[in-house]
């Protein structure tokens, strides 16, 4: 009877969890390392492509070595098994407090992707070499140290984009406007439907506008104790205003917003929104919001898709809020 025979195959649910969760600890302190302090000797941040692309990989492929040690298993079991390991690990860095809830629901479709495609990688070696081989679960694990010193850290090249959507709204454009210019008192039930809202942003509270000899200054207020002003030079009465971003210091305070998603960050940012009021029938206006933004990461082909979607659905959500408001 040869070695393959020898050993029972398993499928989930497995008699125990400890491939997961030793490939979840291996997640954690990988996590660990990339930390991104830069008074460390090893200065390396969790948005470094090494970690984004082959972290996940590697918790994949430690999970299926872990448990290939013990009985050969399926191939359900190599994917499945690498994407649960992922899950438990961004779930367990939320736990230690070093990602937040943002960064880790954003993060996960692409982790557990990876994972599983880690854990089929891991599970053919081991039937190519008829058992588990430390050579290769070494080289799984190294893999995100020795990448995260040969590629530089940092943002990429700057992804730029605008989005527009437009809703009818049976109301005047003054009417509009006013809501446009001074907006109090913002309920959860108003756009709390908003994705961005549902996955950990602040809600907005406020938005009041005052005249300035520059211009028009709008000054938001928002759930944590954030805060920041839009400024406009180009508007036209009842008709049509552009909003610049301006963030101080203070305008984030500390944990109310994730790092790598903060507007204006290294990564994203928010670079203008424009609102436009067209005629649209007797008592009825079209209203139109259209935002420019920036994406700069070194996997802007996953940011952007992310970018794409919850901008999109807040500009939605924002619009119908302004018609709630208006009629």
């Amino acid at each position: 009877m040869n070695q393959n025979q020898s050993k029972p195959l398993r499928r989930l649910p497995f008699p125990n969890w400890w491939p997961v969760l030793g490939g979840a600890l291996f997640g954690v302190l990988l996590r660990l390392i990339f930390w991104g302090d830069p008074d460390t000797r090893f200065p390396l941040g969790a948005m470094h492509p090494a970690f984004i692309g082959f972290g996940p990989l590697a918790v994949g492929a430690i999970t299926v070595y872990v448990a290939e040690l013990s009985a050969r298993r399926s191939w359900g079991y190599y994917m499945v098994a690498g994407m649960l390991a992922n899950c438990l690990f961004i779930a367990a860095t939320m736990v230690i407090m070093i990602e937040g809830l943002i960064c880790a629901i954003l993060i996960l479709p692409l982790f557990s992707v990876y994972g599983g495609l880690g854990g089929l990688l891991m599970g053919a070696i081991c039937r190519g070499t008829n058992w588990p081989k430390k050579p290769a679960v070494y080289s799984f694990a190294l893999m995100p140290l020795l990448l995260g010193v040969l590629i530089p850290d940092g943002a990429g090249e700057p992804f730029l984009a605008v989005i527009e959507r437009t809703l009818v709204v049976n109301a005047e454009a003054p009417v509009i406007w006013r809501q446009l210019l001074d907006t109090r008192g913002i309920q959860e039930a108003e756009l709390g439907q908003a994705w961005m809202y549902r996955i950990g942003v602040p809600m907005p509270i406020s938005g009041v506008t005052r005249s300035t000899p520059e211009g028009l200054v709008r000054d938001i207020r928002m759930g944590k104790g954030i805060h920041f002003s839009q400024h406009s030079t180009q508007w036209k009465l009842n008709r049509y205003v552009r909003w610049t971003y301006r963030f101080d210091e203070n305008s984030f305070p500390p944990g109310a917003l994730d790092d790598h998603v903060k507007i204006g960050g290294q990564y994203f940012d928010v670079i203008d929104t424009e609102y436009v009021l067209t005629p649209a029938g007797t008592h009825s206006t079209a209203l139109t919001v259209r935002m420019h933004y920036r994406v700069s990461t070194q996997f802007n082909w996953y940011a952007k898709i992310l970018a794409s979607g919850l901008i999109g659905n807040f500009e939605e959500a924002i619009l119908r809020f302004y018609k709630g408001r208006s009629t």
